[in-house]
């Protein structure tokens, strides 16, 4: 109900001329759109979990979205400087991608050079030197290709027992079961992918054709040095995507990612992503104790020079968010509409 009521209100806005006239405002000049974009589909990744995925179409329609509504795409460093020293131009956004699958500079990156929009990437890389796929997404991603069918728990819970896959919440339930199984038996990279390639057989999934597509696998070395070369801000996102409350090995995570990205180019490491969008206020001078100088979350609004640069807002687009309301975002409305406060769950 209130998010059709958002639409009707975004839609009379429009026809009334109002998108034009705030996206100009001395109001909206003085703000900065930070866009931030998980997967972009390989196969129906996109279908599977809409939140975080976008087909490659929709990815091409936000992108032109930004071109018709006159926006300034600035990469996120030269949009901070701009911001900071007042030069900031009309309808100002930076795109931001995180977690640094494959499907990034297989699907996403081309639309992106299309338009000739920067990009900053934010870079988790555990998973880049293990070439399997990430396991939270992809056991996740199988249960629900064989949601038509049931699984004995014991063999991937410890628990027997049928466990019927038809309902979202029961496959969302089964997957944090068999994610803790897992930690508790302590299993390496190998042996999680041998147990999600059991899951798939027992389901009737073809596990071996999401391995070539390279369904939620992340980019390899190679791959991130051949986008660095061209120009890509790649930047830190932990190196096991979690951010321990413990400072010795929250650092850890900054180091783990920061050594390795070093590695594959000559990067500037000096910003930084939240994973999953969680952040806690003790975070900030430990990462301002490593050189951090900006963090983005998933906390939807517009970034002002007032902003503590550690916790800057982004707008985290999804595909349930209308072309509608996406404009009302660059043009600066949809900031003054109201919205459910929602969990963070990227």
């Amino acid at each position: 109900m209130l998010k059709e009521a958002k639409r009707l209100l975004l839609r009379t806005a429009k026809t009334a001329g109002l998108y034009s006239l705030v996206g100009r405002s001395r109001w909206r000049t003085s703000r900065l759109l930070i866009l931030g974009y998980h997967g972009i589909s390989l196969n129906d990744e996109h279908l599977w979990n809409p939140s975080l995925y976008f087909s490659q179409p929709a990815l091409f329609s936000r992108m032109n979205d930004l071109a018709e509504c006159n926006c300034n795409v600035l990469g996120l460093q030269d949009a901070l400087d701009k911001l900071e020293n007042g030069t900031l131009p009309e309808r100002a956004v930076a795109i931001t991608f995180d977690d640094g699958t494959y499907d990034f500079i297989a699907r996403a990156y081309p639309v992106l050079k299309q338009f000739n929009y920067p990009v900053t990437v934010y870079q988790t890389t555990f998973y880049c030197s293990h070439q399997h796929p990430v396991f939270h997404g992809i056991s996740s991603y199988i249960l629900w290709k064989g949601r038509d069918y049931a699984i004995d728990g014991r063999e991937f819970t410890g628990v027997p027992g049928k466990l019927n896959l038809g309902a979202k919440e029961d496959r969302d339930l089964i997957a944090l079961r068999i994610w803790q199984y897992a930690d508790a038996e302590k299993m390496s990279v190998l042996a999680k992918n041998h147990l999600v390639e059991r899951l798939a057989l027992q389901l009737g999934v073809d596990f071996q054709r999401s391995l070539d597509q390279r369904i939620i696998h992340l980019m390899n070395p190679r791959e991130l040095a051949q986008l660095a070369q061209d120009g890509v801000d790649i930047q830190l996102h932990t190196h096991r995507h979690r951010t321990p409350r413990d400072r010795t090995l929250f650092l850890r995570e900054i180091e783990d990612n920061r050594n390795f990205l070093r590695q594959v180019a000559p990067l500037s490491l000096n910003q930084f992503c939240y994973p999953s969008g969680d952040y806690d206020m003790r975070f900030l001078p430990w990462l301002e104790s490593v050189g951090v100088e900006s963090a983005v979350t998933c906390d939807p609004g517009f970034v002002e020079k007032t902003t503590n640069p550690l916790i800057l807002p982004r707008l985290i687009d999804t595909s349930s968010l209308s072309s509608t309301e996406f404009r009302g975002w660059l043009c600066g409305l949809s900031q003054f509409l109201p919205r459910r406060s929602t969990a963070r769950q990227f």
